[in-house]
């Protein structure tokens, strides 16, 4: 049966597809028939036929305790940020940031009422959640989702905020209609977010939006930190200003690349 709310034009073997390879994960990096099943909510049977096509097209490998996936799985994420262009851009700017903050310093987009990190560069410090590419959060508890919500407009970020969160986390913060929307309010007013271990302990970050030519919000950037080793005042006063000027050389220097003509270049 077709899922509630697709439209005449949904694959549903695709979507099935697609939920199967999203059912693996650092808790579950290998499943059983199955688990798979049980995990996608798919008969058996069926779970079988797309495993099979799915090791047929090299995205899922036979283990001894079932299935995995390969890395070529890291080609559709992969394909996506080549699309976007934006961590070419960012990357040089990234290094800088975290060079002159001795902070992480990460990327991410808003997946539904999540975040999802496309870029980031790392310093080795001990925090209570581990962050790469791929790592999905609630939107709302975090500096890079705030900056995201307060550019919608009031109707989609109602339609936004609606959808389930698929991240597996459940934030400390989870305010009430009110108390969000003067949050959010602050956000726009200011034009940068501070998370204090909104998301999870030990968890502190400043972000500001990252913007197309258009002046539109397409992703945020963010300075990460530890609160037991850096302060809501140092965080401020310290990083935010290098933050936003790397915002915006990063938002700059987007505009510019898509602005660019594509030229194709007939095969010879």
């Amino acid at each position: 049966m077709p899922r509630d709310g697709a439209g005449p034009d949904f694959i549903e073997a695709l979507a099935r597809g697609l939920d199967v390879i999203t059912a693996f994960g650092a808790a579950r990096p290998a499943m059983t028939l199955a688990e798979v099943a049980s995990a996608t909510g798919l008969a058996r049977p069926t779970a079988r036929r797309i495993l099979l096509t799915l090791a047929e097209l090299g995205y899922v490998r036979t283990v001894e305790r079932g299935y995995t996936l390969t890395p070529r799985v890291l080609d559709l994420g992969v394909s996506y940020v080549d699309a976007l262009g934006l961590w070419d851009v960012a990357r040089p700017h990234l290094e800088r940031l975290v060079a002159r903050t001795g902070e992480s310093c990460s990327i991410a987009q808003l997946d539904g009422s999540d975040i999802v990190y496309v870029a980031r560069v790392a310093v080795p410090k001990i925090v209570s959640l581990t962050v790469q590419i791929g790592t999905r959060f609630p939107a709302l508890p975090t500096s890079l989702g705030k900056v995201q919500l307060a550019a919608l407009a009031p109707d989609e970020l109602e339609r936004v905020l609606a959808e389930p969160t698929r991240s597996g986390l459940t934030p400390r913060w989870r305010p009430d209609r009110e108390e969000r929307d003067a949050a959010l309010r602050e956000v726009r007013a200011r034009g940068w977010a501070l998370t204090d271990e909104q998301l999870a302990p030990g968890i502190r970050s400043v972000a500001a939006p990252l913007r197309d030519g258009e002046g539109r919000v397409v992703a945020g950037v963010n300075v990460n930190c530890h609160a037991a080793e850096t302060s809501v005042e140092h965080l401020l006063e310290r990083h935010l200003p290098l933050l936003l000027q790397a915002a915006g050389d990063i938002s700059a220097d987007f505009a510019r690349r898509t602005a660019l003509p594509r030229v194709t270049l007939p095969a010879s």
